[in-house]
């Protein structure tokens, strides 16, 4: 693979309406951090569940906030990267690498974007909806796109949500480049590979092999598509994120002391010199307020995780340029990081994931999703009813709920996915009859 095609800047679905950008204050990956930034399905995400029920007296992350400092860590670490490629890369491809910070934090932001309401668990609701309801809809779909409904990825809907042409809007979706787009497709294959993950919908398979092929990325020895370089870059600021910042919210939930928490971040820096360590101790006197002492561990263990997956991307580029798989970043760390960040997955697992607030959001997402995709699957696709004449009523223009039974099914996947927590609990109320609407 070659960088000149990996950041083919064509933006998806305008490729032949011979209208480039007049705009010459912005690059074109500029531009699509701006269209991602600035619309409506990114701004959803602050009242998306990331892990804890959405804030009360104490702020924690939502979708939106977790997804800012995705891209914050995904600029950090395409300029650390950038540094390295320009003493390794040919003169004519400095130019355009000077733009992988842009696209790696523009593709961070979009990230989460396909993730439905109700954190993790909320993905897991719809698979088991589907399953659930094998009898009803297993008839009606084949294998594939079976695969796509009781698998169902935000990451595939992502995908989906950035590049399908909605009612009322233009080819192409948001027109993004394409260089963006690939970045964020972590799992390049369909939900028939049959590993765990996946990374577009049958529907979007098209979609996916153009955005491949623009940007050339390389198949492997079966014929399938291999990684962008960059979703390596994508996934670890992912991975640093969630994983470090997780334990910050458990500190401030008082699920964690100040201590516990401390001894998590400080143990990031066993290998480090004595002095280091001592310049670590030396300012966490100087600042008295725990929740400040723990923020300050947390941004220096980021910093240290940055520069040490940017290492990690440098020492396995040949690999990856030739598309050959590799572990995660944050998996190939080794040493006191590799224990440290072992030991924290650990006891997410055990004392943040599994705490009752958190279990709570998961079983409410899990009945109010699996209430709302029954009444408005059993809509579109039984229309005939007085009843689902009624029930379609609600549905927004922009879903076309006509064509395949499968295509009906995804759209109604696309709206209620696209639902913040509160807007599907309210629309389970009023459906439900728990609560009437008022003017």
């Amino acid at each position: 693979m070659n960088w000149i095609s990996l950041l083919n800047s064509t933006r998806f679905g305008a490729e032949n309406t011979g209208q480039p950008s007049q705009d010459y204050s912005r690059t074109d990956f500029q531009r699509d951090y701006d269209r991602i930034i600035f619309s409506s399905p990114f701004r959803r995400l602050q009242n998306k569940t990331q892990v804890f029920p959405l804030p009360g007296g104490i702020f924690v992350h939502n979708r939106l906030t977790h997804s800012l400092e995705v891209s914050s860590v995904g600029r950090s670490l395409g300029n650390s990267v950038l540094n390295w490629l320009h003493n390794h890369t040919s003169h004519s491809e400095k130019a355009l690498l000077n733009q992988i910070p842009t696209i790696v934090s523009a593709a961070c932001l979009a990230h989460d974007m396909g993730n439905p309401p109700f954190g993790h668990s909320g993905e897991e609701a719809i698979r088991k909806y589907f399953t659930d309801n094998e009898e009803t809809f297993r008839q009606l779909v084949d294998e594939w796109e079976w695969n796509d409904l009781t698998r169902f990825e935000g990451n595939a809907n992502a995908l989906r949500l950035l590049t399908h042409q909605f009612n009322g809007r233009r080819v192409g979706g948001y027109r993004l480049s394409n260089a963006v787009l690939a970045s964020i497709v972590k799992y390049p294959y369909p939900s028939t590979h049959g590993k765990k993950k996946y990374g577009f919908f049958k529907a979007e398979s098209d979609v996916f092999n153009i955005i491949a092929q623009e940007t050339g990325i390389a198949k492997n020895a079966s014929g399938e598509y291999c990684r962008h370089p960059l979703v390596y870059l994508v996934e670890a600021a992912d991975d640093i994120c969630y994983q470090i910042m997780d334990i910050e919210d458990a500190h401030k939930l008082g699920i964690l002391t100040t201590a516990d928490t401390e001894s998590l971040y400080m143990a990031f820096f066993d290998d480090d010199t004595e002095a280091k360590r001592k310049s670590i101790a030396q300012t966490l006197k100087e600042v008295t307020d725990p929740n400040e002492q723990i923020a300050y561990l947390r941004a220096i263990v980021i910093s240290k995780l940055v520069e040490n997956c940017s290492r990690l991307f440098a020492d396995n580029y040949s690999l990856i340029m030739a598309g050959e798989p590799i572990k995660p970043l944050i998996d190939n760390l080794t040493g006191a990081e590799k224990d440290a960040m072992d030991t924290i997955k650990q006891l997410a697992i055990q004392r943040v994931y599994n705490h009752r607030k958190v279990v709570e959001i998961e079983i409410a997402g899990f009945q109010i999703l699996s209430s709302l995709l029954d009444i408005f699957c059993q809509a579109v696709l039984n229309p005939e009813t007085v009843y689902s004449r009624k029930v379609t009523q609600l549905i927004p223009a922009q879903f076309n709920t006509t064509g395949s039974n499968y295509e009906k099914i995804l759209s109604i996947l696309d709206f209620v996915s696209g639902m913040t927590d509160v807007y599907a609990l309210e629309t389970y109320r009023l459906i439900k009859g728990i609560n009437l609407p008022t003017l």
